[in-house]
């Protein structure tokens, strides 16, 4: 670490993934600020101006770990608290007073103040009246198209895991806490941990995954099933996972789950023998697609 230099620098985005464009507005500024700050908020803006969450790529918690694997700090702030500022009056009552801003970056598609009235460009020109330091990123492509979290949705809810790596620079991951569940699994000899998504978390395609578990700092093969149990019947959504080597107590806990590649699709067997045989099946492809991912990945 090198000097620290005076003010803050403020990372400005919606930020909802923290995918690999997020990343580049995020990681743009190299010089040693006191303080290197990105605004956040509390909830996602469509709550405020549609009244529906789009689906949260990533829990809190592991905002906070990427972040500070980045070297930046989160600061949260509401939305409503600033979508009726001016543009001027955003810059100067929160950038600079608030945070005392010398530096920003921002991504070539910004847009902020009152009706998203204001772009990248709109800010360069306040910037330079004040004289704060900007950088405006251009698009990150992946396969050709520019990355937003909109299109990680995409591809989340149709099951492609790989592009959805692609995007977010990561493996797709959730960590709710262990349900109780009925113990069918463990009766079948096959004993799986429940984990429930939060009504405003993106939810994958139905189907079975190859995945990764992190348990207490551990990684372990595992195989997850994230549906309905359409064998069962009369089921909530959820994520099911077969942890390949553990067996250990963890409810109440949260280990993190990261789904690799999608297996097939969630079907509903005649008999519990049947879906018992399938889920071996399904154990040892995924044991396959597993043994060409290092553990360095996660």
């Amino acid at each position: 670490m090198g000097n620290h230099v005076e003010g803050a620098f403020v990372a400005l985005g919606t930020f909802d993934g923290l995918h690999i464009g997020h990343k580049a507005v995020i990681t743009a500024e190299k010089t040693e600020y006191q303080r290197k700050i990105v605004l956040m908020f509390n909830e996602h803006p469509l709550v405020r101006l549609k009244g529906e969450n789009p689906g949260e790529l990533i829990t809190r918690e592991k905002t906070k770990t990427i972040l500070d694997a980045w070297g930046v700090s989160p600061e949260y702030i509401d939305f409503s608290e600033i979508c009726d500022l001016s543009p001027e009056t955003f810059v100067d009552e929160i950038l600079v007073k608030r945070y005392n801003a010398k530096s920003l970056a921002c991504g070539f598609n910004y847009r902020f103040g009152k009706n998203a009235s204001a772009d990248a460009k709109e800010l360069m020109k306040l910037c330079a009246e004040r004289e704060i330091k900007i950088t405006v990123v251009d698009a990150v492509n992946f396969e050709n198209e520019s990355v937003s979290s909109s299109r990680i949705r995409k591809a989340i809810a149709n099951g492609d895991m790989k592009a959805v790596k692609g995007m977010l620079g990561r493996y797709f991951s959730y960590d709710f806490p262990v349900a109780h569940g009925d113990e069918r699994g463990r009766k079948l000899g096959l004993p799986t941990i429940n984990q429930f998504f939060t009504d405003d978390f993106a939810v994958p395609e139905y189907g079975v995954y190859a995945s990764i578990t992190k348990v207490n700092g551990e990684m372990y093969p595992s195989v997850t099933n994230i549906g309905v149990r359409p064998t069962i019947g009369n089921s909530e959504k959820r994520s099911e996972t077969n942890i390949i080597g553990f067996d250990g107590d963890i409810y109440g806990q949260c280990p993190e789950v990261f789904l690799v590649e999608k297996i097939r699709n969630e079907m509903k067997f005649a008999s519990l023998d049947e879906l018992k045989q399938q889920i071996s099946k399904d154990r040892e492809y995924a044991l396959s697609i597993l043994k060409g991912v290092s553990v360095n990945e996660f």
